[in-house]
Parts: C-alpha cells; sequence; structure tokens
C-alpha cells in the first residue's frame, strides 16, 4: 500500500493542509503509518495523540490512531487540549514521541501536525521523510490499540506549580481556542480576579480569529481591560502554543517586548544566559539583554529552530515576534503561551513593577508590521542571496542567520524567504519616520534589483 501527500501540506514546521482539499483521512492515516513506523525502527512503543477544537480535527485523529496502530504502535489519547498540554503529555508521559492535530492560527477550514520525536523537534528532512515513505509504501506493520488519558487537571497544576506571584486584576481571551478549558480552570487556581473572553471552543471561530499578533483581533480584550480597569490582558492562538498580550492602557505588547520583560526576570535568577530571540525581533531587545548581563543571539525564526538552538546552547528562555515563548527556566523549554501567560504575572512581582510600567519603560521605536509579498517559489531563496551577495560586496553591516538582516544609522531592515509559503517577508525599524522611509527605499531598491516590486502584501 502507498500514498501520495498534496505537495504543498509537507512543510518546514510542520503538516498543514485544507480539509477536503489538500489533507483528509487517508493523509493522517499515512502520517500514523509513517510516524509509527520511524519509532518502531527507533524502538518505540507508543505516541501521545491530542488535538485542538477544529470540526475536522476528531475524524483525522481517528485515523491517525488507526496508522499508528497498524504500525504495532500504541496510542495514548490526551484528547482535545492546546498543542502544549500534548508537549506536557509527551514530557511525562512514558512515551515515545507525540503528535498534535491542529490548524494552529489559520483559518477554520485548514488542519495540520506538530509532532516531537522522542523528545526533539521532529520538521524538515524528517517531514519530507514520511512523504518518501508513503510513496513507497515503507511502513512496519503490526497490532496495537491505544488508550483515553485525562492530562488536563496536571497540566493545570503544573502551570502555576511554585507560583509565588501577586494577585493581579487580568482579562484572558482564548478566542474559541483548543486553550479555552485550561484557562477556565487556570483562572479559579490564580490569585486576583480574572475576566474571561470566548474560552467555549468552537472550530468556527465566531468572534474573531485565533491570531493575536494581528491587532485587529486583540479588540474585544482591549476593551475589557478598559471597561474593567484590568491590570493587562492576554489572548491565545487556536492552539494555545503562542501568546499576545496588552498592557493597562491597551498597548499591545508584542512579542519581542515581553521576551525582554521575561528576560528581565529570568536573568536575576540564572545571570549571563543566552537569551535567543528570532531575527524579526527589535534590536532594543538583543540591546536590553545585553544590558542586563544576558548573552542575546540572534536565531532562525521557526519553533523547531528555536527549540533545536535551545538545546545546543543551554538556553533558559527564548522567544518569537510571533509570540512563541520557550521557558527552559523552571518548566520543559517548549512554547507553552498559557505558562507564558503565568509567568507575566510573575515576572512583575519580581521586578516590582506593573506589566503597564514594564510596557511604557521600553524604548519607542517606528517599525513596520511584517510585510510579505507573493514571490515565485522557485526564486524566493534565490532573491535573497543575490541581496545578501550585492550588500556584502558593498560592505553593507548584514547578518545571515536567516535572510538579510542590514543594520544602518537609521535602525535596522530585514529580508527573508517564509519557510512555509511562497513569500518574502521584510521587517524594518527606525528611531523616527524619516529613517524608516530610508529603511524602506534600500528594501525596494534591493527588491528592484532582483526584478521584484514590493506589489500588493500576501496574507498569512
Amino acid at each position: 500500500m502507498t500514498h501520495n501527500f498534496h505537495p504543498t501540506t509537507l512543510r518546514e514546521y510542520d503538516i498543514r493542509g485544507i480539509i477536503g482539499e489538500t489533507l483528509g483521512e487517508d493523509d493522517a492515516y499515512a502520517i500514523g503509518r509513517g510516524f509509527g513506523t520511524l519509532i518502531a525502527r527507533a524502538g518505540g512503543k507508543s505516541v501521545a495523540v491530542g488535538y485542538d477544537g477544529r470540526v475536522s480535527s476528531p475524524v483525522l485523529e481517528a485515523a491517525l490512531v488507526r496508522g499508528l496502530n497498524d504500525s504495532g504502535i500504541h496510542a495514548v489519547r490526551v484528547g482535545m487540549g492546546p498543542t502544549p498540554m500534548l508537549y506536557y503529555g509527551e514530557a511525562t508521559e512514558q512515551v515515545d514521541g507525540g503528535i498534535q492535530i491542529t490548524g494552529s492560527h489559520n483559518p477554520a477550514n485548514y488542519n495540520g501536525f506538530k509532532m516531537v520525536f522522542q523528545g526533539r523537534p521532529f520538521f524538515g528532512a524528517d517531514i519530507l521523510g514520511l512523504g518518501k515513505m508513503a510513496a513507497e509504501g515503507d511502513w512496519v506493520s503490526g497490532s496495537a490499540g491505544s488508550t483515553q488519558i485525562d492530562i488536563m487537571d496536571r497540566y493545570v497544576a503544573r502551570l502555576i506549580e511554585g507560583f509565588d506571584g501577586q494577585a493581579l486584576r487580568i482579562g484572558w481571551d482564548a478566542g474559541n481556542g483548543a486553550a479555552g478549558p485550561v484557562v477556565e480552570k487556570l483562572v479559579k487556581l490564580l490569585p486576583g480576579e480574572h475576566f474571561t473572553l470566548y474560552t467555549d471552543v468552537d472550530g468556527n471561530f465566531p468572534n474573531h480569529h485565533p491570531d493575536p499578533t494581528e491587532e485587529k483581533n486583540l479588540e474585544d480584550l482591549k476593551a475589557l481591560v478598559a471597561e474593567k480597569r484590568l491590570d493587562f490582558g492576554v489572548a491565545f492562538d487556536g492552539d494555545g502554543d503562542r501568546i499576545g498580550a496588552i498592557d493597562g492602557e491597551g498597548r499591545v505588547i508584542w512579542g519581542d517586548q515581553l521576551l525582554a520583560i521575561y528576560a528581565e526576570a529570568v536573568l536575576r535568577e540564572v545571570p549571563g544566559a543566552t537569551i535567543i530571540a528570532d531575527v524579526k525581533a527589535s534590536q532594543a531587545l538583543y540591546d536590553r539583554v545585553a544590558e542586563l548581563g544576558g548573552q542575546p543571539l540572534m536565531w532562525k525564526t521557526g519553533h523547531s529552530l528555536i527549540k533545536s538552538k535551545m538545546k545546543q546552547t543551554g538556553s533558559p528562555l527564548a522567544g518569537e515576534m510571533s509570540g512563541h515563548i520557550f521557558f527552559k527556566h523552571e518548566y520543559y523549554g517548549f512554547d507553552d503561551a498559557l505558562y507564558a501567560a503565568v509567568r507575566l504575572i510573575r515576572a512583575a512581582g519580581t521586578l516590582g513593577k506593573s506589566v503597564t510600567q514594564l510596557r511604557g519603560e521600553m524604548p519607542a521605536m517606528v517599525n513596520t508590521p511584517e510585510m510579505r509579498f507573493q514571490v515565485d517559489e522557485s526564486r524566493k531563496f534565490a532573491a535573497v542571496d543575490e541581496v545578501l551577495a550585492r550588500l556584502k560586496a558593498a560592505g553593507a553591516e548584514v547578518n545571515d542567520t536567516d535572510g538579510a538582516r542590514v543594520n544602518t544609522a537609521d535602525g535596522w531592515w530585514l529580508l527573508r524567504a517564509s519557510n512555509t509559503q511562497d513569500v518574502l517577508v521584510a521587517r524594518a525599524e527606525a528611531k523616527d519616520e524619516a529613517g524608516l522611509e530610508r529603511l524602506m527605499a534600500q528594501i525596494d531598491e534591493q527588491l528592484g534589483l532582483s526584478g521584484i516590486k514590493r506589489g500588493p502584501q500576501a496574507g498569512h
């Protein structure tokens, strides 16, 4: 028996597609067979399986489990919950891997799979390998069953283990995503007053799209914080591994700004530690980490890449502009937005300042949002290579960790190829509007020299 995946579904960090068009039950079964085969060949016997609140998730979960079972791998089913709950199950149950069925922050008709293989991220060549195995029918056969376990209460208890934060008044927006039931349990155990929005799981996302990195999705949370005069508010993406936050004045605290707050608190306990952020993060963050005595490390965008780099460097904390925050300090090192919310309460206590004050003290920078524009798949990496070659020849101050990040007297700009879509991503940050315009002109000039026009922006 063989299976061919739709060419768009096997991606750098995960598997993702549109239900009924590019992804279905047959694909889920084939993923179970392939992943199960790899686990079996590595001497493993069981895999934890979880799923998010999307309408299509239960059907995919059943097919995935069937595939694992037919490879002789026992499935430990943790049921519906956020992706970090599955990671927690993978880290604490006696299993050899984990798979979460989730469409993350994509529209309701998408779904996908995130995987952990014997405690390490499973991505890139690993994922492409599943496609090759399926096409060749390179699967082991066996038979096994599954057990259903309920770990949500244990997971919630772990989120607040050792909690010594203050009693604050906080707003929580789960966006009808899989984090909702956990939020409801969590706020009952935390001190202070808590107000929740959209904690009922609904895969059609009737209130707003669950992507807290888009400011328009934070409007309801802002209104709640203003109306109740709360200390701050937090929001989660569809599968609870990315956090968004606003302070008591309704200002967004972006991913790199959150990381600056966490870094200050962690560096008090682990002086001189390496703090990792992706190439899209503000220069203000790297400067702040250095100022606090830490070692700032700029790394490639992508949760799997960041996790791997943390293991390599022994870093206690890392984060991405997109709101993925990774705590190895007193936790497991995976991206968990619910744990990050608890750590924000703790950080305010540790630093003796309100979240609003911490946000207010940050340097005012003028920056662009992430700009994305369509470029043919065959051209996207080549174009970035051309830009890098020209910049280096011209003696520019450029970092090529992930694309081209250029420092100038005005600030910095970034141009990188997306690993998951046929788009180039650009971002720029300066101290004032005039500087930002000069940086944007440099981006446009480099794109033009490679025959690309910064046209209408591509969506996520």
